[in-house]
């Protein structure tokens, strides 16, 4: 499910001076299958379960890389998100943020070679994030991420509705938990106002007239 959604996106990513740019040589979509079978062949049982690779290196051809070099920055956000995808499909876990990077090295036209392994994040792990409505990811680690509209939260939002700190998501044991900080308006998971809840996979928080994904490997 993971690359299919993944060629999709690609397929409306690929439009105009994009499409011609990939019409020969190397393909996005073989990059994708390549991230995927790095992670299915570099996969480890672990006391958490399977850790999959989350750190990609992907060496291509210099002749290649000037063709997309003003497209690198959205191709390389949808790889991230199919290796996140299949993770998802697979069960995998991941330590630390999937992070994609571009090598360039005479490797011929059309070839390129992926390094995969696996990286920690702050604390080990579990890796996870909040994701606004724009797709914007902001990590989460081993120090609380307050959610407002002040400066110095780290998930700082506009939005009228929200209080000044209006909510904190925090690291307990092997997950994170969203508390609610006495905010005007109130802090929901999932359509269902929570004064403290612990977080899993997908739920959405919502603070004010905003909606956040929360994503954990």
């Amino acid at each position: 499910m993971g690359l299919q959604q993944f060629e999709r996106r690609l397929e409306r990513l690929v439009e105009g001076v994009f499409a011609k740019a990939f019409r020969s040589g190397l393909q996005p979509v073989e990059v994708g299958r390549r991230i995927t079978r790095e992670m299915d062949l570099g996969r480890s049982v672990g006391v958490r379960g399977v850790i999959a690779p989350n750190h990609f290196v992907i060496t291509i051809d210099p002749s290649d890389h000037e063709r997309f070099v003003s497209y690198e920055e959205a191709l390389l956000r949808e790889l991230c998100d199919a290796a996140r995808e299949h993770a998802k499909d697979e069960g995998y876990r991941f330590l630390g943020p999937v992070q994609v990077e571009l090598d360039t090295e005479p490797v011929g036209p059309g070839v390129f070679n992926v390094a995969a392994e696996v990286k920690e994040g702050p604390g080990g792990g579990p890796y996870a994030a909040l994701v606004t409505g724009d797709g914007t990811r902001i990590e989460l680690g081993e120090d609380p991420a307050t959610i407002g509209r002040l400066d110095e939260c780290e998930v700082q939002l506009s939005d009228k509705n929200i209080s000044r700190r209006h909510a904190e998501v925090r690291r307990e044991g092997g997950g994170f938990v969203v508390v609610d900080l006495d905010s005007t308006n109130g802090t929901k998971v999932n359509g269902s106002r929570v004064k403290r809840r612990e977080l899993t996979d997908g739920d959405e928080v919502t603070v004010g007239a905003t909606t956040l994904r929360f994503e954990m490997s």
